[in-house]
């Protein structure tokens, strides 16, 4: 187990939060646990952080800007998500580009912003969705999902699938649909059922209710 797996185990083995300091980088996207993250990296605190989580096979902290911009100062929801980078590559134009994938989801306590502008908070991670079981009425959702996927590219290409879990259904359809940033926000604080209820209604909104029976 890598360290960050054992402090979490023992945090659920003993029922007690588990408090983490990570590097934040405020977005304005929402990554959900188990989906990717592409971002261009070009400012300096940014590329020290990243250079820092390669080195020491380390997450950082992804949370939805409330108020402000990327490259400046700016306030945060409390809710985010843990980002573990999986690729990197140096781009034409001298950018660095990585490929994140998110982890745990967590709930931001304190921050502090250094010197040199990069925030790094204080979080407590919160609790993992228990596995549950894609509910029959929603199995249509995961066959439209499998399309999707299968025609975004390369993002998805290598994503771990689990059409079976209605967490990470409801999670890739929060990622993938146009909605706004507030509703993604809030998928991303649900619980799995209430969050497909939201898939499911904002799919119904653009297309129709889907009222297809199978014999």
């Amino acid at each position: 187990m890598y360290g960050d797996e054992r402090r979490i185990a023992a945090s659920i083995i003993t029922h007690q939060p588990e408090i983490m300091q990570v590097p934040l980088f405020p977005l304005r996207t929402v990554l959900y646990p188990g989906g990717p993250l592409p971002l261009r990296i070009f400012e300096a605190r940014y590329l020290d952080m990243i250079s820092g989580c390669l080195k020491n096979d380390e997450p950082f902290g992804v949370l939805l800007i409330r108020d402000g911009d990327e490259t400046g100062a700016a306030t945060t929801y409390d809710v985010g998500t843990l980002a573990r980078i999986s690729d990197w590559y140096q781009g034409s134009d001298g950018l660095l580009g990585i490929t994140a994938i998110g982890e745990q989801r967590f709930r931001l306590i304190a921050s502090e912003r250094r010197a040199d502008g990069l925030n790094i908070g204080e979080i407590e991670l919160l609790p993992q969705d228990t596995d549950t079981q894609l509910p029959e009425d929603y199995k249509p959702l995961a066959h439209i999902l499998s399309g999707v996927l299968d025609d975004l590219g390369r993002l998805y290409e290598f994503l771990e699938r689990d059409y079976e879990d209605a967490g990470w259904v409801g999670y890739r359809f929060a990622e993938i649909l146009p909605i706004s940033a507030e509703q993604k926000q809030s998928c991303l604080e649900l619980d799995p059922l209430s969050r497909l209820q939201i898939v499911r209604d904002v799919l119904d909104t653009v297309h129709g209710p889907d009222n297809s029976t199978s014999d």
